[in-house]
């Protein structure tokens, strides 16, 4: 009965359900959300971006560069966008996160930021997120920053819901810090 009611008043409910339909909540420490924050207040005007692994108790934020601009002065015609309204992880990020990976760390948040609009999941991010009609990153949780005129405006979380074949948002939570946790 103790552990209902711890469970209860944690916002948990019996058998794992979560009270958003998207599933279990985005369990942050304040440095981690404070340093998403931060660099999406820092990179304003353009989107910021980047990731957190895990690996057991240890996380890392892992800031990435936007290499939307990149892509956009190459190729305009295949690029429309940059980066005001979009994001690219940067290549040499993504080895480095690839090397994370093989170092034993997963994936465990995606997060970008959005310009002078709604934190939400949109059509492209959606897009970015999927081979096909399945999540490249499963089992990790999307967090969208909302930047309006420089200041951060909302946060908000998302994960894949299989049965709905969609991604859906779900609570974000900030617990407190732990050993094992640091940005790089």
């Amino acid at each position: 009965m103790a552990r209902r009611a711890r469970h209860a008043a944690q916002g948990r409910r019996r058998g794992g359900d979560h009270p958003r339909p998207g599933g279990r909540p985005v369990i942050l420490t304040p440095e981690e959300l404070a340093a998403i924050r931060r660099q999406a207040s820092e990179e304003y005007p353009h989107e910021s971006c980047g990731v957190i692994v895990t690996r057991g108790a240890e996380r890392r934020v892992v800031r990435c560069r936007n290499a939307q601009n990149d892509l956009h002065a190459s190729d305009p015609v295949r690029h429309p966008r940059d980066a005001r309204t979009a994001y690219s992880i940067d290549p040499a990020d993504l080895l480095r996160i690839g090397r994370l990976e093989g170092d034993g760390f997963s994936v465990a948040v995606i997060y970008h930021s959005h310009v002078d609009a709604g934190a939400y999941f949109s059509e492209t991010d959606r897009r970015q997120a999927l081979i096909g009609d399945e999540p490249l990153y499963p089992g990790a949780a999307y967090l969208v920053t909302s930047v309006m005129r420089g200041r951060v405006d909302s946060v908000a979380a998302f994960r894949w819901d299989a049965a709905r074949g969609d991604f859906l948002p779900v609570d974000l939570a900030v617990s407190e810090p732990s050993s094992g946790r640091h940005a790089t």
